[in-house]
């Protein structure tokens, strides 16, 4: 988490009350090594384009790509904040 920050890879804001949110999908992919067999698996968090117009939802374009470990220490690191 403090490398997120410390990179400030993204920031919680609040929406405003002209806007609407925009909608989200995981992609999941599979990676092989060159035998054939599997090396690894891949998940990404990508918003779904068809929702957003450029210059309102959105100024430049991005691919964020997280490891699940680093989704689960957040998520962790919000129910701390949260006193869970």
């Amino acid at each position: 988490m403090n490398a997120l920050e410390r990179n400030q890879t993204w920031e919680i804001v609040e929406l405003p009350k002209e806007k609407k949110t925009i909608g989200c999908k995981w992609v999941y992919a599979l990676k092989y090594k060159a035998d054939g067999s599997l090396e690894r698996y891949e998940v990404r968090l990508v918003a779904k384009e068809f929702t957003q117009t450029f210059g309102i939802d959105y100024q430049e374009t991005f691919a964020l790509v997280a490891k699940m470990n680093t989704i689960r220490i957040f998520f962790l690191y919000l129910l701390i904040l949260d006193g869970v």
